[in-house]
């Protein structure tokens, strides 16, 4: 059973920037999936906030680009999503997700990190 285990979140004012990651606990996995970041705030539908595909294409949420980034380290199996710019907008658990289909997520979800943007 892979494992994802996300870090970074926390506690940043407006304007502010965090780094979340996320150690998957498979290489080949890591390798050859497609990986993203959702998010889900309070009372809200979990959504995209990006992806990275396994050969390095990316996707963004319209509410994120510019300002987030997502990237990996094949070498530490780790997934990162480097986020600029915060706003009190952005607070919400932050979830790593692998095996995405398309914008999709699949079957593997970390168990979340809680990021909180005060203004």
């Amino acid at each position: 059973q892979v494992q994802l285990v996300e870090s970074g979140g926390g506690l940043v004012q407006a304007g502010g920037s965090l780094r979340l990651s996320c150690a998957a606990s498979d290489r080949i996995f890591f390798r050859i999936n497609d990986m993203g970041w959702f998010r889900q705030a309070p009372g809200k539908q979990r959504e995209l906030v990006a992806r990275l595909t396994s050969d390095g294409g990316t996707n963004y949420a319209d509410s994120v680009k510019g300002r987030f980034t997502i990237s990996r380290d094949g070498a530490k199996n780790t997934l990162y999503l480097q986020m600029n710019s915060l706003k009190p907008e952005d607070t919400a658990v932050y979830y790593c997700n692998g095996a995405m289909r398309g914008l999709r997520p699949g079957d593997y979800w970390g168990q979340g990190t809680q990021v909180t943007v005060s203004s």
